[in-house]
């Protein structure tokens, strides 16, 4: 079978697979991520393997599925983006702020005290924290909406950290690989942070001046989809600029792409084109390629251990970081709580920094299988441990926003 027809058959399977997968899972009560990235460990070489199989014989076909979802990898960031309400956040005020700062510092703490404790060097154990920070609450806002609880101080304040959570844990990511990229002495580390700075100010305010009127000129002109090739154009070229001129990580490019366009007139526009680009087949594939590219075998008997401390880790250092930052806020002790576990789930960026962390050999195959189930483990648990906090019926007497806990 010729190289493109193979590529063709294993991308008609991957899609297929994640989408009754994703089905699958909302039936469940999970976020359709959740089956995109079982069924990847199960087309993957923990259990089927099915890119070796028999009829396809292509060396580069794995090379090239993966290319596609890098490519995912990039949209997903612009998505997020463009998602980011930097006036919510203002709104949800300090306990938001502290909670989603802290709870990042919380666990790459205790995420690379595991590393160290488990022999591997500073450098590796940091990144390994790193891998822990960041949060996905749409499985924690979609248990609240259901408890009906999600416009309480609590939700607005989880949803609040979860937008300071993946700005800093981009941020960090990207000055933690420009240093690596540098030499270890004083002058060139300073130097690799006043390039990413530079390039931040240079890429949000020319962007800011130039990308929404290009928008507004392209949106007038005859061109079929001018707006969407457009906005493409600009994620890739500020993904490519953020890795090659600012020393950072490609997504940090795809990902101020995204906050610009989502501060212009034409977002509702690109957001939509964006999505049904992305989640039609380039984030599927990228999910069910995180599987590909696992092999919960490579754990053996003796990974079991490690995986298991990883998610406990997971769980207790975002109690405990996002619920100190909650309570440094002025919430209670229960409401901390509340958030702390709320803000406990992982997902994309985690998924995101584990595969930058996989490609750049900061992380081997034992600690990215593990991150995997790690992702996996606290999307079952999150809602689990949210509803026992929140018992049926969730009465609340009033329901209180964030302005007025500030007051």
């Amino acid at each position: 079978m010729a190289p493109f027809l193979q590529l063709l058959l294993d991308l008609l399977i991957i899609l297929i697979m994640a989408k009754t997968a994703g089905y699958l899972a909302t039936l469940l009560g999970q976020p359709s991520v959740f089956g995109e990235l079982l069924i990847g460990l199960i087309l993957g070489p923990t259990v089927l393997d099915t890119q070796h199989w028999s009829f396809f014989t292509d060396p580069h076909l794995a090379e090239a599925v993966n290319q596609l979802a890098h490519i995912g990898v990039l949209l997903l960031m612009f998505i997020a983006g463009m998602e980011v309400d930097l006036e919510a956040m203002l709104r949800a005020g300090r306990p938001a702020v502290l909670a989603g700062v802290i709870g990042v510092i919380a666990p790459v703490l205790l995420g690379g005290l595991q590393g160290w404790l488990g022999g591997f060097d500073l450098a590796h154990s940091i990144f390994m924290g790193l891998t822990l920070a960041a949060t996905s609450v749409s499985i924690s806002a979609q248990t609240m909406i259901e408890l009906n609880v999600l416009r309480t101080r609590v939700g607005m304040a989880l949803l609040g950290a979860a937008v300071v959570d993946d700005v800093l844990v981009v941020l960090l990511l990207s000055v933690f690989m420009g240093v690596m990229a540098g030499s270890s002495n004083l002058l060139s580390i300073l130097w690799v942070l006043a390039r990413m700075v530079i390039f931040l100010a240079l890429a949000i305010w020319l962007g800011g001046k130039v990308l929404p009127r290009l928008g507004a000129l392209v949106e007038r002109l005859p061109i079929s989809e001018g707006v969407m090739a457009l906005a493409l154009a600009a994620t890739f070229l500020y993904a490519w600029a953020a890795e090659a001129l600012g020393g950072m990580a490609a997504i940090t490019g795809a990902f101020i792409a995204g906050l610009i366009f989502g501060r212009t007139p034409l977002r509702e526009e690109i957001e939509h084109g964006m999505h049904t680009i992305a989640y039609a087949w380039l984030v599927p594939i990228f999910f069910v390629s995180i599987g590909l590219e696992t092999n919960a075998r490579a754990l053996g008997i003796g990974g079991i251990p490690f995986a298991l401390i990883l998610v406990a880790v997971a769980v207790l250092s975002k109690v405990i970081g996002c619920g100190l930052g909650a309570r440094l806020g002025g919430f209670s002790n229960g409401e901390a709580l509340r958030l702390g576990v709320g803000m406990s789930s992982r997902g994309e960026v985690g998924l995101i920094v584990a595969t930058v962390g996989m490609s750049s050999g900061l992380i081997d195959d034992v600690v990215f299988a593990s991150v995997v189930i790690m992702v996996l483990a606290t999307t079952l648990l999150t809602p689990i441990m949210l509803r026992a906090l929140y018992p049926r019926p969730a009465v609340q007497p009033q329901v209180q926003t964030i302005a007025e806990t500030d007051e």
